[in-house]
């Protein structure tokens, strides 16, 4: 199954940043001609990558989700939060919160963000 994507405001801000970046990046790398992909890149592409595979099947074993206590759920206080990862083994590694929701087959993305 599918799910329909619900984004918070502030994810969606987050999410659109580091795509303007990674697009900015990008550009500036093909002018100079070096071929090695920046951080910046690589970093929207893990990002995409998970939003992808949430899309897909939420418990794809590469996201390593689990659940989250730290944020409540914004539609049901007492619904769960999950954590899923972007990118492993790297200082500061972008994590993706999610939940399901509002509406059956729709998952939402709350927040974008480094692990501190």
């Amino acid at each position: 199954m599918k799910f329909s994507l619900v984004w918070d405001r502030k994810a969606e801000e987050t999410y659109n940043a580091l795509k303007l970046k990674a697009e900015a990046s990008l550009e500036a790398r093909q002018k100079s001609r070096r071929k090695k992909a920046t951080r910046d890149e690589g970093l929207f592409k893990q990002v995409r990558k998970c939003i992808h595979f949430l899309q897909g099947n939420p418990r794809h074993p590469g996201l390593r989700t689990h659940e989250f206590e730290s944020i409540l759920n914004p539609y049901h206080g007492r619904e769960k939060v999950f954590e899923a990862y972007a990118q492993q083994s790297t200082p500061g590694a972008y994590r993706i919160f999610w939940c399901y929701g509002p509406e059956k087959g729709q998952i939402t993305i709350i927040a974008i963000t480094p692990h501190p």
